[in-house]
């Protein structure tokens, strides 16, 4: 009786197949086939709810689009006098400035130069870093 049960389990252990698992992603991005790539932008594209509204967005007139030039080019030009009048001819140095309501903090710090500019009337701080040459 114990032959027949070890007879029985080793014929069965001979039939017992496997394969390996393998994952191959869909993703073009993760490995996975190109041919998957416009497949996944429209179903994306189908499930996005937000729209974009054109209808809203006006074209500008002749007359719109010469004035804001001009209002950018007198904005650039007030700023590169200030820039001059306040720094020099040798560009920026380390200080504190102040231009009407904005503070302007000049420091150099690990990743480079760092102007911190503070609106003293809304309290809204925006930093800029320049890296070091």
């Amino acid at each position: 009786m114990k032959f027949l049960f070890s007879v029985t389990i080793f014929l069965l252990a001979l039939t017992v197949n496997a394969q390996d698992l393998v994952y191959k992603p869909k993703n073009p991005a993760f490995g996975g086939d190109t041919f998957n790539y416009q497949w996944l932008a429209n179903s994306a594209e189908s499930q996005n709810k937000f729209r974009e509204d054109f209808s809203s967005q006006t074209q500008q007139t002749e007359l719109e689009r010469f004035t804001a030039n001009l209002n950018s080019q007198l904005l650039s030009q007030l700023s590169s006098s200030l820039f001059r009048q306040q720094f020099g001819t040798n560009g920026i140095t380390v200080g504190t400035y102040t231009f009407g309501s904005l503070s302007v903090e000049v420091y150099p710090s690990s990743g480079g130069l760092t102007v911190d500019i503070l609106d003293t009337k809304t309290g809204e701080r925006t930093q800029v870093i320049i890296p070091n040459q």
